[in-house]
């Protein structure tokens, strides 16, 4: 059965404590736990606690590999997916969520995609490589800042992961994408954007997407991944606000991926 499961990113700025809080009094399935600059996020101990406590499973781990958790657990790119996979396979998680290589990591780029198929093989885990977009100010075109490439539909990964909000600044079609990964498709960052070069993270539904149209195919073609609801709530001024944005965006996934999940 898909999970369907709340990112602790959703709920920054507050703790990844909270964001169990939260999935557990709104009705997730599982969790996916965003490692960054919260101290808990990357500690094995505290997230077991804090799944017991919540009777929450935790079924990804997403790599500290965004721009501003560039110096979670150190600079060493391989260090920290290896150290991902460790936190996966301690939680019980069976999925790691990494990025592209930015263009600056050279090194890392040229051996990033034997290198993920060898952390599988050694591992166990899949690691969800995730689609990206080229980076723009403007409406015109943008620059290639993800090596090998932003899309990786255009390389041979064994997992993979949509995330509807990066490819709404990269104006790709999701379903499309979906149809080129198959069954290589892993895994699912549900939000929406407005094709603007912002990465909005909006509630499903809230955006251009196609949000409900995606989920609904992914339901007709049997998509057994990880649903998970990676949305931005930071503008929220109440603690009301933020569990409506929550329970909405659990609500549109329900409803959207019904023919699967009934």
């Amino acid at each position: 059965m898909t999970l369907i499961a709340l990112s602790t990113a959703s709920t920054y700025p507050e703790s990844t404590a909270h964001a169990f809080g939260y999935a557990a009094s709104v009705g997730y399935d599982a969790v996916e736990v965003m490692v960054g600059i919260d101290s808990l996020s990357q500690q094995t101990s505290a997230i077991k606690q804090l799944s017991d406590h919540h009777d929450m499973p935790v079924c990804a781990i997403h790599a500290p590999c965004l721009l501003w958790t560039q110096r979670v657990w150190g600079s060493d790119p391989w260090v920290k997916l290896e150290r991902s996979a460790d936190l996966a396979l301690a939680v019980g998680a069976d999925v790691v969520v990494v990025h592209p290589p930015f263009r600056w990591q050279k090194e890392y780029a040229a051996g990033f995609v034997d290198g993920i198929a060898a952390l599988e093989e050694s591992t166990g885990i899949a690691f969800a490589v995730e689609n990206m977009y080229p980076w723009r100010a403007s409406s015109r075109r943008g620059m290639e800042m993800y090596l090998p490439s932003w899309d990786p539909s255009e390389h041979p990964y064994a997992n993979t992961t949509i995330d509807l909000s990066h490819a709404a600044i990269a104006r790709s079609d999701v379903i499309e994408m979906a149809d080129r990964l198959g069954s290589r498709l892993r895994h699912v960052h549900l939000t929406d954007g407005s094709g603007s070069a912002k990465d909005e993270h909006l509630v499903p539904g809230r955006g251009g997407m196609g949000a409900g149209a995606f989920l609904a195919h992914l339901a007709e073609q049997d998509f057994e991944g990880h649903i998970v609801l990676e949305i931005n709530t930071r503008r929220c001024s109440t603690r009301e606000e933020r569990v409506g944005d929550l329970t909405e965006s659990l609500a549109f996934a329900r409803e959207h991926f019904a023919v699967r999940t009934a």
